[in-house]
C-alpha cells in the first residue's frame, strides 16, 4: 500500500519531469534545434551535445512523468544540470537572479534529482518487472 511519502515522491517526480520536458520543448520549438546547436557552439560544445541535451530533456522528462527508469534518468538529468553550471551558470555567481543566471537554481535542481534517484519513483509509476509497492517491513 502506498503511503503519503510515496505520493510526495510522485509529486516531486512528475514536477521535475514536467520542468525538464518544458526545457526540452523550449529548445525544440522556441530556440529551434538550429538555434540550440548555435548556442552550444558559442560555448565551445559540439552539435551532438545540443541534440543529446534535447533528447535527454524530452525523453527524460516524459520518462519521469510516467515513472519509467526513474533512477537512471534522474541521475542523467542531474549530470546534465551540473554541466550547465560548468558551461553557463557557474561564472555568473551564486544567485539565479544575477545576469545570465547564477548556479543556485541548477544546484538545487540537481540535488532534487539525486534525491529522486535515491528514493525511486514513488506512487503511480509505470514500472517494468518491479513490484508496485515496497514489501512490508518485518
Amino acid at each position: 500500500m502506498n503511503d503519503s511519502r510515496d505520493y510526495g515522491i510522485a509529486l516531486l517526480r512528475v514536477t521535475l519531469g514536467g520542468l525538464i520536458l518544458t526545457h526540452g520543448l523550449v529548445k525544440l520549438f522556441v530556440f529551434t534545434p538550429a538555434g540550440t546547436v548555435g548556442f552550444f557552439a558559442s560555448l565551445g560544445l559540439p552539435a551532438i551535445a545540443a541534440y543529446a541535451t534535447m533528447a535527454l530533456e524530452l525523453g527524460g522528462g516524459l520518462a519521469l512523468i510516467a515513472g519509467l527508469f526513474v533512477r537512471p534518468i534522474a541521475l542523467l538529468q542531474a549530470v546534465l544540470l551540473l554541466g550547465t553550471i560548468v558551461t553557463v551558470h557557474g561564472a555568473n555567481g551564486f544567485s539565479f537572479a544575477a545576469k545570465g543566471g547564477g548556479w543556485e537554481y541548477p544546484v538545487f535542481w540537481a540535488v532534487t534529482l539525486v534525491v529522486l534517484a535515491l528514493t525511486g519513483p514513488g506512487a503511480l509509476a509505470l514500472r517494468f518487472g518491479q513490484p508496485q509497492t515496497a514489501p512490508a517491513a518485518a
